[in-house]
């Protein structure tokens, strides 16, 4: 007896990227709401609230660390899925966006630290342009609608991921004052727990979920960002069909969690975190800190050096014959995705405020730097994008 084919649906972050511009829209205009209500009379309500104390966090600290746990999870899902059985399921396949993420995190880091190297107070900062904004980025894209392959999202997905996750551990070793090794201790037996139930071939979600909800908080305990945690959880959840059900990848407990944030996710989470975050105030700002080595630092390591570092290690990869293009993406595009990846903001401006905690005028000199480079990469990377076209030819990533 043959048993039918399992049957694969499509993945909830997949039909996201596939769509219009609807997703897209609605973060820009949470982000351009922010900006205007930060610099109108409003702006001081607006700081309140989002210092406003709501149980033991803040209300900032509720949707960086609480919301966009729950936006890393289903991110995490789906690398998860494109690893095992989709567009990064062979190591040829993989390297293309790690390498791509490592070289977008070293070169930005070293254009800030040649800026700022006779500077010790400045130079702390050599982080922050080292990181992907990865729900702007994904907003431009998806404005684009069809005319970036569904291949390249893909790639920016995973490339955004692992340098999301590269940030992480950079603020966990370098701008963290204070770890906790008990609640860290408890977050890695949380994890072998799920790995053990994953083994066991437990399908019921409500123990996975309940499981990542202590792990979200240790993590956030511990000092570690608690977004790690819906990214340990995703990797945790089973793609292995329900039982009595193998003929139908549908219901496998990855793909019903998937479905379940589908539209959570991208019309309430993402236009949240990027209200909350995108309201940079300009009082005080002068035109002096255009040129400031700060400033240049952050703003030329995110508009340059993630172009750089991205699509010269990309191209690298591609011409040692180590991985090709994302299937039917062209050179251009490729060089439009790369620039994106320079839009850095909400990370950044994390790392901004970490790293120079007890000064203003830093911070504010992060923030122009941050604005420029984020807002340039993302214009640009647009128009490169807009103005290409891809392969036309269906040209797969190699086996």
């Amino acid at each position: 007896m043959t048993l039918a084919p399992l049957r694969r649906p499509i993945s909830m972050l997949r039909a996201f990227l596939d769509g219009g511009a609807a997703g897209g829209l609605v973060l820009m205009a949470a982000a351009a709401a922010a900006l205007a209500v930060a610099n109108s009379p409003l702006g001081g309500a607006y700081e309140a609230a989002l210092h406003a104390y709501v149980g033991p966090l803040s209300v900032a600290h509720w949707i960086n660390d609480g919301l966009m746990a729950i936006f890393f999870l289903l991110v995490g899902l789906e690398i998860k899925r494109e690893m095992l059985d989709g567009q990064l399921s062979t190591w040829s396949r993989r390297i293309l966006p790690g390498v791509a993420a490592l070289g977008g995190m070293v070169v930005p880091a070293l254009i800030y630290a040649a800026l700022n190297w006779d500077n010790p107070a400045t130079l702390r900062g050599w982080a922050i342009p080292a990181a992907t904004d990865i729900a702007f980025a994904l907003g431009v894209l998806s404005l684009l609608g069809d005319r970036v392959p569904t291949s390249l999202k893909i790639f920016l997905t995973a490339l955004a991921i692992i340098d999301d996750l590269g940030a992480v551990i950079i603020i966990a070793l370098f701008y963290t004052a204070d770890l906790s090794t008990y609640d860290l201790a408890g977050a890695a037996a949380v994890v072998a727990a799920l790995v053990v139930m994953n083994k066991r071939g437990v399908t019921a979600l409500a123990p996975y979920l309940l499981l990542g909800a202590l792990l979200w908080v240790l993590v956030l305990r511990s000092g570690v960002h608690a977004t790690l945690a819906g990214v340990a959880l995703a990797l945790a959840i089973p793609l292995k069909p329900t039982p009595g059900k193998i003929d139908d990848m549908e219901q496998s407990p990855l793909h019903r969690l998937e479905h379940a944030l589908h539209g959570f996710v991208p019309f309430v989470v993402i236009p949240i975190f990027g209200f909350a975050n995108a309201g940079v105030s300009f009082a005080g700002m002068t035109t002096d800190a255009l040129t400031d080595r700060l400033t240049l630092g952050v703003a030329l390591g995110l508009l340059l050096g993630k172009l750089i570092g991205v699509f010269g290690s990309a191209a690298l990869v591609i011409r040692l014959g180590y991985a090709c293009l994302p299937a039917r993406a062209s050179w251009s595009q490729l060089l439009g995705v790369s620039m994106l990846c320079g839009i850095g903001f909400t990370m950044s401006l994390f790392i901004g405020l970490l790293a120079f905690a007890s000064d203003v005028e830093l911070q504010n000199e992060v923030k122009v730097g941050i604005l420029l480079g984020s807002l340039t990469s993302g214009v640009v990377g647009w128009l490169i994008l807009r103005v290409s076209k891809p392969e036309p030819a269906l040209k797969p990533w190699p086996a």
